[in-house]
């Protein structure tokens, strides 16, 4: 077959993440598309691939993605005519241990929320659904009838046949040399057989992918692993088609395949590999054995199934995957480099999610957005410096493992860290800080006091910090709390054309005077919520965006796409050059007038105010507006000045019994007062009137915004879901997040984000809703029915508002008292 001239769309990779693009290419009806494999098809990491294809991924649209898999591999055989080797076993889960069984019943209720059938069952029921398993030490376990096997190899060949058929070109040992790049954009590649031109380049090489992204600017952090599995002789007792049975607390999985068994591991300790690069030649290879690294994991596989114990190996397997920083895979276009797409690093969950990935991926291409809300997955969360070699080795060793770790509420990673520290950290490290790690960013969440360790103690309860947390929650609602805030992101946009093309971004109006800061989200022409954030006008030609650090490069990323060619405008990240200190409180005002000549009344110095002023030895930018809803400062430090500004602050605030507060502190402070967390609560599928952020809308700015049309067609139509806000009332149980919500028995909803609010004294919610008999969500719904919150498979009462639970007038934030005070003097 002769290569191409050009193409719609040019694919790296025969994988089945790259077969599986091809097909849904295909399938909507872009036919021009063309593949390219170095090797064979499948003869990377595919061909090796357990072929496991469960339902229930780690958040709401990972489940979303894989039960798309389970539908499409069902009709794959049919469609294709090809065997495919799939067949819906199930899956078993089993615990050995009451958290392990509390993380598998609260991911039992998240199923609910898609419509999986998910049995809750006791250690007995399990053994009657594995008969060859040991269950004295179990303590319960799950089933989801409806997951499935396929074999990997004859489902990658099933997809690339349907494409051929549809009119795709596939070409073998065909080795992709560049991606080519012209004015930002990726316009072809060169193979080792000639020049392609094309419209879009997807990287879908795997293993490779990091390294043929970073040869056109892109950064595609992932690293292999060595992945190690059995396959024994055949055991004449085990049942045939058993579902396939996960012990995550000894990291192993049991693949029954005509009577035989597949025992795989996820070990907490990893082995790296291919940090020298890979091999030109690498094909079906295989990696050495290695019995001493995986011995004491086989030792608990013959514990759970006896019968492994007088059974034969037929097979030692050791093959390599590959593994990003976070565990999810990445998928979408390159921030970097415009049209160059990336489905890669999927984790040894590829075949699961290769089809729902394949499936919006194309998607994406073809309409120039993605279908959904793919935060979880999408390229723009990582960060540049996630590429570095030393970095991704040390990650992996502990990624690999977290696939079976507990997922716990909160958990850290142990691995490759302190990339990234705030100029205080040291500071803030002798004073008791617990550092978590967002984007690589060490941030303080929770302080412990004097003579107790800084360190978590995980559990699906209350923690080890959590009385701590409350007392730095409090000190902000009665005194005034210190948070370090300086891993914000930090743009500056400025020139000639910034208002004019801001005012065409955000949906709110950034028109205003100078010093004003307006609270505004970016929206797309569907009217989701892109980013949200707030802009400072710092002069007329010079506004301060001011965003989070988890979405530092997708936001940059959709300023600068949305700037006109040839305009008069420049966008700069200057993160790194100023800290940020959260004054907040009651007495903060008070506090900082100890500090400064500056007049920070209510009459001189109103919300949503910034304004340089003088504090300690530095000039800082002090910007009246808060996350915590509370009278406070966020105060903007040159880096270099901010250990002294630190220093006066914690001098002159232990007159007023100040606290250091952390992240953990912050959250619940917003969850009691219902600001909304991006990625979370509010997505790009979510609008400001679902969320109930209307009043950030200027719906009559004389040049429209991105998304306006979209919202005025729901404003005419109403909203069919809301943001509602949900206390338990049992204050004994925590939410989290993608907890199912009952009304009157009937699933309405679930939550997005929760947190327990120490000035209500209960867990707290936010969450979706959504009436079935379409009449609206209003108070009167939410009174007029039971609510119910379903945690671990308990349906608990709750109740719910539209309103914020603490200080909904935001008399606090505006600080209504003393400003009538100061108006009467």
């Amino acid at each position: 077959m002769t290569l191409p001239k050009s193409a719609q769309v040019v694919i790296v990779g025969g994988g089945i993440m790259g077969c599986s693009l091809a097909y849904h290419l295909t399938l909507r009806g872009w036919t021009d598309v063309v593949l390219f494999e170095r090797k064979q098809l499948t003869s990377g990491t595919t061909w090796h691939a357990a072929g496991l294809v469960g339902q229930l991924g780690a958040t709401h649209n990972l489940t979303r993605l894989a039960q798309y898999t389970t539908e499409l591999y069902g009709q794959l055989e049919r469609e294709s005519g090809q065997n495919t080797g799939y067949r819906q076993i199930g899956s078993l889960a089993i615990a050995t241990n009451q958290e392990r069984f509390e993380e598998l019943k609260r991911g039992a209720s998240m199923a609910r929320c898609f419509g999986l059938e998910v049995n809750v069952l006791t250690a007995r029921e399990a053994g009657d659904l594995w008969p060859s398993m040991a269950t004295e030490d179990l303590v319960g376990a799950v089933h989801l009838p409806k997951d499935g096997q396929t074999n990997p190899v004859d489902t990658t060949h099933a997809l690339a046949r349907m494409a051929k058929l549809r009119g795709a070109k596939i070409f073998e040992r065909t080795a992709v040399t560049e991606i080519m790049i012209e004015n930002g954009r990726a316009v072809g590649v060169r193979t080792k057989n000639g020049e392609i031109t094309a419209e879009f380049v997807v990287n879908c090489a795997g293993m490779w992918a990091r390294e043929l992204g970073a040869s056109a600017g892109a950064t595609v952090p992932l690293h292999a692993a060595e992945h190690f599995y059995i396959v024994t002789e055949p055991l004449p007792d085990i049942k045939r088609h058993l579902p396939v049975l996960r012990d995550a607390d000894a990291c192993t999985y049991f693949k029954e395949d005509a009577g035989k068994l597949l025992v795989g591991w996820f070990e907490p300790v990893a082995k790296p590999w291919g940090m020298e690069g890979i091999p030109e030649s690498f094909e079906f290879d295989t990696l050495p054995d290695d019995l001493n690294h995986i011995e004491p994991l086989l030792e608990g596989a013959i514990r759970r199934v006896p019968a492994l114990a007088k059974t034969g190996i037929q097979l030692f397997f050791n093959g390599p995957e590959s593994f990003t920083p976070d565990d999810r895979y990445m998928l979408g276009e390159t921030p970097e480099v415009r049209n160059l797409f990336v489905a890669a690093g999927f984790n040894s969950i590829g075949i699961r999610s290769a089809g729902g990935a394949g499936k919006v991926l194309a998607d994406w291409i073809v309409d120039g957005h993605p279908p959904m809300d793919l935060w979880d997955v999408d390229i723009r969360r990582v960060m540049p410096f996630q590429s570095n070699r030393r970095y991704l080795r040390d990650r992996t060793v502990e990624s690999l493992g977290l696939l079976y770790a507990m997922h716990w509420p909160f958990r850290q990673p142990e691995t490759a860290r302190g990339v990234r520290r705030s100029a205080l950290h040291d500071r803030l490290l002798s004073r008791g800080a617990c550092f978590g790690e967002v984007a690589g960013f060490e941030r303080p969440n929770w302080y412990a006091p004097k003579g107790r360790e800084a360190k978590y103690e995980y559990s699906f309860g209350r923690q080890n910090w959590f009385d701590y947390s409350a007392e730095e929650h409090l000190a902000v609602r009665e005194r005034v709390g210190l948070f370090d805030q300086s891993s914000f992101a930090k743009f500056v946009f400025e020139g000639e054309d910034a208002e004019h093309i801001l005012n065409r971004i955000c949906a709110n109006n950034v028109s205003v005077p100078v010093g004003r800061i307006i609270y505004t989200q970016w929206l797309n022409e569907r009217g989701g919520i892109e980013a949200d954030l707030t802009i400072t006008r710092e002069s007329e030609k010079r506004f301060l965006i001011v965003t989070a650090v988890a979405t530092q490069v997708r936001d940059l990323a959709w300023l600068k796409r949305n700037i006109p060619e040839g305009a008069r405008a420049l966008a700069v990240d200057v993160s790194s050059g100023y800290s940020v200190l959260g004054v907040m409180g009651p007495k903060s005002r008070s506090l900082l007038s100890k500090l400064t000549d500056a007049d920070l009344s209510n009459v001189a110095f109103p919300f949503a105010t910034s304004k340089v002023i003088d504090l300690g030895y530095a000039k800082v930018r002090a910007s009246r507006i808060t996350y915590v809803g509370e009278l406070g400062w966020e105060l903007y430090v040159p880096t270099e000045f901010v250990q002294g500004v630190f220093d006066v602050l914690l001098e002159e605030g232990a007159s007023f019994d100040m606290r250091l507060a952390g992240y953990h502190a912050m959250n619940s402070l917003r969850m009691e007062k219902g600001y909304r967390h991006w990625g979370h609560d509010i997505t790009d599928e979510d609008t400001p009137l679902e969320a109930g952020l209307g009043f950030a809308v200027a719906w009559s700015k004389p040049q429209g915004f991105i998304g306006r049309d979209a919202l005025l067609r729901q404003k005419e139509d109403g909203p069919k879901r809301k943001m509602v806000h949900i206390a338990l009332e049992d204050p004994a149980l925590l939410l989290y997040h993608n907890e199912p919500i009952w009304h009157d028995g009937r699933l309405v909803g679930r939550v997005t984000s929760g947190m327990y609010g120490h000035s209500i004294g209960a867990s707290l919610g936010l969450g979706y809703v959504e009436n079935p008999d379409g009449a609206g969500v209003d108070a009167a719904y939410l009174r007029g029915g039971k609510l119910e919150v379903e945690v671990a498979g308990v349906r608990v009462p709750a109740r719910a508002s539209l309103r914020a639970f603490y200080d909904p007038a935001n008399n606090r934030v505006k600080d209504v008292e003393v400003a009538v005070s100061v108006a009467a003097s």
